[in-house]
C-alpha cells in the first residue's frame, strides 16, 4: 500500500526528503540532494508548490492522468490536491522548487490575485515546458529567494513574495506561450468541445444530467476546467461558458421554430428546472424573451 504523506507545513516536505529546512513557512528545495525518500506514495497539500523537474525520475499522477513531464518540465500543485508518485527503481528524485504555505502570503496582495494563476489547477496531462532562456529565469528567481530565506534582514520577506509573484508570473506567461505553440493540436481540443456540445444538447443528456457545465466537458476531454478554460479563451476570445451558452442559444432558436414545442418542453430539454430560467438566460443573451422570439417580433 502506497505511503499517504500529509504536508501541512514546509518542514514537513523538507523531513520526508531527509533535508532540513530555514523557513517554516518558504523553502527551495533541491531534490537532488534529498537524503532519504520512498518509491512509491501520495502526498496531501497543504501548501503552494512549484517544481522544475531537471530528469524524469518516475512517474507523477495527478487524478487519473500521468504528469506530461521530463526534464526542463514545471509541475505545481496547491492546497488540497492529492498526488500519487512512483520512482523508478535505482533513480532518485531530481528537481529544485518552491514550497510555500498560504499563511506566508496571507497579508500581502499576493493573497488576494493568487487565485488568478489557474495553472495551480491544471490537470496532469498539461505540465508546463520550458526553454533553456525560460528555465534560466525560473533558476534565477528560485536563487534570490533562497539567498533572502539564507540571510533574512527587515527586507526579505517582501522580496520573497515579489520573487515569489514574478516566478508565477513568469509561469503565467510561459503556459500562454504553450497554448499558442500547441495551436494546431489544440484546433483538435475545441472541435470535439464543440461536438460533444452538440451531441449533450441533441441527445436528451442534459434532460437527465442538467444544463450543460464547463467542467463536465473538461472532464470529457481529460483537461482540469482551469486549463480547459483557459485554453478554449485563448483559441477563441471568449470564455468556455459563453462558447457553451452561445451553442443552447441556437438549440433553442432551433426549437422555438418549431410551433409544436412550447417554452417549458425547450427549458427543459436544455436542463433548465424552470422554464422562467431560461427566458432569463435567453433574454439576456438574444435581447427578447422566447416568447418574443417565438412569436417573430423582435426581429431576430
Amino acid at each position: 500500500m502506497k505511503e499517504i504523506i500529509k504536508i501541512n507545513s514546509v518542514g514537513q516536505y523538507f523531513d520526508f526528503f531527509g533535508l532540513k529546512s530555514k523557513n517554516p513557512l518558504v523553502g527551495v528545495i533541491d531534490l537532488s540532494k534529498a537524503e532519504q525518500w520512498s518509491h512509491k506514495f501520495s502526498m496531501n497539500f497543504g501548501v503552494y508548490c512549484l517544481l522544475l523537474m531537471t530528469t524524469k525520475c518516475g512517474d507523477i499522477r495527478y487524478g487519473r492522468c500521468v504528469y506530461d513531464f521530463r526534464e526542463g518540465t514545471i509541475i505545481s500543485y496547491a492546497p488540497g490536491q492529492i498526488i500519487d508518485v512512483e520512482i523508478f527503481a535505482e533513480q532518485r528524485p531530481t528537481a529544485l522548487g518552491l514550497i510555500f504555505h498560504p499563511d506566508f502570503i496571507s497579508d500581502t496582495p499576493l493573497a488576494k490575485s493568487i487565485n488568478r494563476y489557474s495553472f495551480f489547477s491544471y490537470a496532469s496531462t498539461e505540465a508546463l515546458h520550458l526553454s533553456d532562456s525560460e528555465k534560466a529565469n525560473i533558476k534565477d528567481c528560485l536563487g534570490r529567494i533562497k539567498e533572502e530565506i539564507e540571510s533574512p534582514d527587515d527586507y526579505s520577506k517582501d522580496i520573497i513574495v515579489m520573487q515569489i509573484e514574478l516566478l508565477l508570473s513568469y509561469c503565467d506567461r510561459y503556459y500562454q506561450r504553450q497554448f499558442e505553440s500547441r495551436k494546431e493540436p489544440n484546433k483538435d481540443i475545441l472541435t470535439r468541445f464543440e461536438l460533444l456540445i452538440d451531441n449533450y444538447l441533441r441527445t436528451g443528456l442534459a434532460v437527465s444530467e442538467g444544463v450543460p457545465t464547463v467542467k463536465y466537458f473538461a472532464d470529457k476531454i481529460c483537461l482540469s476546467p482551469n486549463y480547459f478554460g483557459d485554453l478554449v479563451n485563448k483559441l477563441t476570445g471568449q470564455s468556455a461558458q459563453v462558447t457553451i451558452q452561445n451553442k443552447m442559444i441556437n438549440f433553442a432558436k432551433e426549437q422555438l421554430n418549431d410551433p409544436k414545442k412550447t417554452i417549458t418542453d425547450i427549458a427543459y430539454s436544455l436542463g433548465f428546472q424552470s422554464p422562467q430560467s431560461f427566458s432569463k438566460m435567453f433574454k439576456r443573451s438574444v435581447g427578447c424573451s422566447p416568447n418574443k422570439y417565438k412569436e417573430g417580433m423582435s426581429g431576430y
